[in-house]
């Protein structure tokens, strides 16, 4: 038994020809696509919707969108199963997410992680392989695709529900995979509570669980018998070119169930299986985050100091100043990204004002009440 597990999938315009035409071989290369063709079972993250007619919804960054006939690729691939659990699926609305779902159904390719409704989004799914019963939960972090009791959309991670479904699912089968669409981009480290997240849903049941929203390779933890990867980096996404997108790993699981990372880089417009060097190099970095994380507090102090560097552009728009924010990001690029974001809005919190936005943010009744009326839904 072998089970190829990638992360990002999108078509984009430098590509697209490509992907309607179903030319992998440009795409992928003939070493990945081999090892797609003796994998048994693959599985891909798809992180567009596949429509025809634009129904952008009203949201704070890109819309994307892929015409239903660059699927070809995907099914070219021989993908059998997509996640569509990601914060991008209800880019295009409710119309969108059913122009993938019916694309999809078209072409045999099985989904999990979002639908018409909640209930929907959040069923597992099954499929058996050397005569063992596998279970696949997606769910996403609270953005704009998440699903509701009257929305279509994402399986939003929810303690209070999620955790229920987790171990229900793993008693339904003998060995459980978990998709987690959260954590924080262009980080390779999981965050305190990432980490406590995804502790939790191995003790609930899951065997494996699969960070994919970094944009990045992070790390390995092994807990409780279980096996975390946090972080994979895109399969193939070509939408820029720097250092966190320019390599990947794809996850592979054996008979018994032992895992291995076969590293991938971007090639081009595309994306190939990565030189000797090329994975020597991606797999020992990954496992040297693996053992750093090992250590104790090494999570929260990293994570600290991260925040300490990150946080401007969220004070930025809290302020409601986006032409600062222009300004600063055009001045941070010209600097080559020594500018410290936080100093930009070091003189706009101070003392007591400082201390209530913190309160704002931490405190969940606070909080709630800030979202509610924040809320443009109709529910």
């Amino acid at each position: 038994m072998s089970i190829l597990i990638g992360a990002d999938i999108v078509p984009t315009k430098n590509n697209l020809e490509q992907f309607e035409k179903g030319d992998i071989d440009s795409l992928v290369g003939e070493h990945i696509s081999s090892l797609f063709k003796e994998a048994d079972y693959r599985i891909l993250n798809l992180e567009v919707p596949l429509a025809d007619r634009a129904t952008p919804i009203d949201k704070g960054g890109h819309n994307m969108i892929a015409p239903t006939a660059s699927a070809a690729a995907i099914k070219a691939l021989g993908v059998d199963l997509l996640t569509l659990c990601n914060n991008h699926i209800l880019d295009q609305g409710a119309e969108g997410l059913t122009s993938t779902i019916d694309r999809l159904d078209d072409l045999g390719i099985a989904h999990v992680g979002a639908g018409e409704s909640l209930e929907a989004a959040r069923v597992p799914f099954y499929f058996t392989q050397g005569g063992r019963k596998i279970g696949v939960y997606a769910c996403a972090e609270h953005e704009y695709s998440i699903a509701s009791p009257t929305r279509a959309g994402a399986n939003p991670f929810d303690p209070l529900e999620s955790l229920d479904h987790i171990n229900d699912a793993k008693g339904q089968c003998d060995y459980l995979i978990v998709l987690y669409h959260g954590g924080k981009e262009h980080y390779r480290y999981p965050s305190p509570n990432l980490q406590r997240t995804c502790r939790k849903i191995v003790e609930k049941g899951a065997d494996l669980v699969i960070c994919q929203h970094s944009h990045c390779v992070g790390c390995e933890e092994r807990y409780r018998g279980a096996t975390i990867v946090y972080g994979q980096g895109n399969f193939l996404f070509d939408l820029c070119s720097n250092e966190y997108w320019d390599s990947s790993i794809l996850v592979r699981l054996s008979d018994d169930f032992s895992i291995d990372y076969i590293p991938i880089v971007r090639h081009e417009n595309a994306v190939r299986l990565a030189s000797e060097a090329d994975a020597q190099r991606i797999l020992g970095d990954f496992e040297r985050r693996s053992e750093e994380i090992t250590q104790e507090d090494f999570v929260a102090k990293r994570y600290r100091e991260f925040a300490k560097r990150a946080t401007g552009y969220y004070f930025l728009e809290f302020t409601g100043r986006p032409l600062s924010m222009f300004v600063f990001r055009v001045l941070n690029r010209l600097s080559g990204q020594r500018l410290r974001e936080n100093y930009a809005f070091a003189r706009s919190y101070k003392g007591r004002h400082w201390k209530s936005v913190r309160n704002y943010i931490e405190c969940e009744a606070h909080r709630e009440l800030i979202l509610s009326a924040m809320s443009e839904d109709d529910e």
